[in-house]
């Protein structure tokens, strides 16, 4: 098969390679899209040693099942199906606490087993869910980041939300607005540097946007509001100064949800958390349920998946890697198409 490969630090090339074999819990996909994550540029940048190649990268993807293992029920052959980027062991505490994400042995997608940059990919059958052959697959793919948005909401339902604020308009930036507005009915407030970023964000049905190099955040915030102060605010580029920006626009008593992993930021004061009882927390990933709430909002066409994203085929695979990574005008998201 041909697959965008990841032989070696700094390459990354279209190789044909061996068809991958399945185990007797697992069902053989042919991949019809998958979507370029910010955390595989930022580690194929970084030579990171949480992916470490030879690897085929790739965990946000849908398809068709090909073949299927002898010991999975459920699914068929021809079924089309959306997957987790998470395998889970099903066994440890998280797991029986409904807390996939945060399996003890889990295995991410393009990470710890190979993933689906190419034609093909073994999936067990707990990381996936069915999908209704109408859904276009260049939408349906983008469940796996929208339900990251969706597992924030989930993280933040106990919180009595009016307006939060997300900082970067990234994908999953992007994700954690449309979640917030499709699921808790709230103002939701965007800031980026990028002024293309922002715009997208607006868009989308942002309430307000603000570029911090620009206008001042404060200030922006209290004009988009009506001075209400903000419950929450998400951290979805993971930097120190982002990390601050957070903390210094909660209101006191408030909560600041980080999911960017922008770098291993060290920046957060006690002081700024302890006199104002602020409560920092932090996201991962997703769960078998918020990737079906997801997929259900992507079917029923509540968020917007597709004008601000860009679409390659596999023969154009590595260029749709690298326009991602430099990130060229409005260049927010990359698709790869398969035929």
């Amino acid at each position: 098969m041909k697959a965008l490969y990841y032989p070696a630090y700094s390459e990354l090339i279209l190789a044909d390679l061996p068809m991958p074999a399945y185990q007797p819990n697992e069902v053989l996909v042919q991949v019809k899209a998958c979507g370029i994550c910010g955390s595989e540029l930022e580690t194929f940048k970084s030579k990171s040693l949480r992916r470490i190649p030879p690897l085929i990268m790739g965990h946000e993807f849908c398809g068709i099942i090909d073949s299927i293992g002898s010991d999975v029920n459920g699914f068929a052959k021809g079924d089309a199906v959306v997957s987790n980027s998470i395998v889970s062991c099903g066994r440890c505490a998280s797991c029986r606490e409904g807390k996939t994400n945060l399996c003890i042995q889990r295995q991410v997608f393009g990470m710890h087993r190979n993933g689906a940059f190419g034609m093909y990919v073994n999936v067990p059958a707990t990381a996936l869910i069915n999908m209704p052959a109408d859904v276009d697959p260049r939408h349906a793919c983008i469940t796996e980041p929208l339900a990251n948005g969706v597992h924030l909401v989930k993280l933040t339902q106990h919180i009595d939300i009016k307006n939060v604020m997300i900082i970067g308009a990234g994908p999953i930036g992007l994700m954690a607005q449309q979640a917030f507005s499709a699921l808790r009915k709230v103002k939701t407030i965007v800031a980026d540097i990028r002024e293309e970023r922002i715009q997208v964000a607006k868009s989308i049905g942002a309430t307000g946007v603000i570029n911090p190099l620009k206008e001042n955040v404060a200030d922006a915030i209290k004009i988009i509001t009506d001075g209400t102060a903000l419950d929450l605010v998400i951290d979805a580029v993971g930097s120190p100064d982002t990390n601050k920006l957070a903390l210094d626009m909660v209101k006191p008593g408030g909560v600041i949800l980080i999911i960017g992993l922008y770098n291993n930021s060290k920046s957060l004061l006690s002081y700024d958390i302890v006199l104002s009882e602020k409560t920092v927390m932090g996201s991962y990933a997703a769960t078998q349920q918020d990737m079906e709430v997801a997929f259900s909002l992507i079917a029923t066409g509540k968020v917007d998946v597709s004008s601000w994203v860009h679409y390659y085929p596999l023969e154009n695979s590595r260029q749709a890697f690298f326009d991602m990574m430099e990130a060229k005008d409005d260049h927010i998201k990359s698709v790869i198409v398969f035929d």
